[in-house]
């Protein structure tokens, strides 16, 4: 079944998210995690190629982080980036290097401006891809993005389960901003019988918190949220904050978190789950 499965059926379980650097060298993100007190959640879930832009390889990273910490990393494998002879290599190779556990999705959009040297595979969609990571023996978790720029709740409600049915072990969340939308979501995902886990995505400016909300498909910031942070005289302090008071609140409804420490912030883990 899977490590990260049977502590998420006892504890409420916490990962943080990890970014690949854009190039070789992976020293500085290693010493950044290396330094978190590890008592303080479960490991790591290392994104591939986000937001569509070339980055050190995941697979790489997550042998890097295992090695250098000894906590367990997710890999993140996307059927945008490799046709089917690539994701069952990736999926060999990630057990062979002592990896457990994937996050299967579909990937970010391409954007249009780099299309013309950049195209997405797509050989599988996410629910074969799915199935080839349990066939290969990996614990197999997904995203949960409820699109609250087109009101996707009960959409991808619906698709949940057929991940589900496909094979899917637990789902992650984008993230949310407020309690009512974590409220929104932990009724729509009931249903499905897995664990899931929220993304808590911490801000660190009101530019940043305009950002997410104007140009990220999949996040809403509501507007008490971006008033709070144009209003802060610490705005990262109020981040998280607000990050940290939103984990207290869900204990209850969800079986975990995803913390997603922006633009390698990751000395902020600490001040949000030492509470």
């Amino acid at each position: 079944m899977g490590a990260l499965i049977h502590t998420l059926e006892r504890n409420f379980t916490v990962t943080v998210e990890v970014v690949p650097p854009a190039g070789a060298d992976a020293s500085a993100v290693l010493e950044s995690l290396a330094s978190l007190d590890p008592s303080l959640f479960y490991g790591y879930s290392v994104a591939t190629n986000p937001v569509a832009k070339a980055h050190l390889s995941a697979l790489a990273l997550c042998s890097l982080v295992q090695a250098r910490t000894s906590k367990p990393a997710i890999l993140h494998c996307t059927t945008r980036d490799h046709n089917a002879l690539g994701l069952q290599a990736l999926l060999w190779g990630a057990r062979a290097l002592g990896l457990d556990t994937v996050l299967a999705a579909t990937g970010d959009t391409i954007a249009y401006r780099r299309r013309y040297h950049t195209t997405a595979v797509g050989d599988l969609d996410v629910f074969a891809l799915i199935g080839m990571a349990r066939q290969a023996g990996l614990c197999t978790g997904v995203v949960f993005d409820p699109r609250p720029e087109r009101d996707g709740l009960k959409r991808e409600a619906d698709r949940l389960k057929r991940k589900v049915e496909s094979g899917a072990q637990f789902a992650v969340t984008q993230p949310v901003y407020s309690i009512e939308a974590a409220e929104r979501v932990a009724e729509a995902t009931a249903s499905a019988g897995i664990p899931i886990l929220l993304g808590i995505l911490p801000l660190r400016t009101f530019r940043h918190a305009e950002f997410l909300h104007e140009r990220v498909a999949g996040i809403a910031v509501p507007e008490p949220v971006r008033r709070r942070m144009a209003e802060a005289r610490n705005p990262p302090h109020e981040g998280i904050s607000m990050s940290r008071d939103l984990l207290m609140r869900v204990r209850g409804m969800y079986s975990g978190a995803c913390l997603m420490p922006p633009f390698g912030h990751y000395e902020i883990v600490e001040a949000i789950l030492a509470a």
